[in-house]
């Protein structure tokens, strides 16, 4: 079984480590920002998906996890893995997208979503 590399989190890989770092650091970005992960919560023109995810605490460090392993994985493929990624994302942003405001429903997307990545993650071969 290959031997995984770990930060200060003891038991957490690398990356969940990073997106667990990032996730709790969202929050002290500035007084007045109104961020999710991946989209700008004050912003106009928000569907009512997006709107359901800013007002949820949970939803919304799920959108900083997810957003974060999606960023951070991008970034360690070639073109090829890295455009198939893209592609999935859209599909899932609009299965996402399909919940609504069913809060139940979005964050069963996003623990499909994360699991997706968390595997893509799991199979890259690591040096340690």
């Amino acid at each position: 079984m290959p031997r995984k590399t770990y930060l200060a989190f003891g038991s957490l890989p690398a990356t969940m480590a990073l997106a667990l770092t990032l996730s709790m650091s969202a929050p002290f970005g500035g007084a007045n920002e109104a961020r999710a992960a991946s989209f700008d919560c004050s912003a106009s023109g928000l569907t009512p998906n997006e709107k359901t995810i800013c007002a949820n605490l949970t939803l919304n460090d799920d959108d900083v996890k997810m957003a974060t392993m999606y960023t951070m994985l991008k970034g360690l493929f070639a073109m090829g893995v890295s455009g198939n990624m893209a592609d999935d994302q859209k599909a899932w942003l609009k299965q996402r997208e399909a919940c609504g405001t069913d809060v139940s429903c979005i964050e069963k997307a996003y623990q499909v979503r994360i699991g997706q990545l968390q595997k893509l993650y799991d199979g890259i071969d690591k040096p340690i």
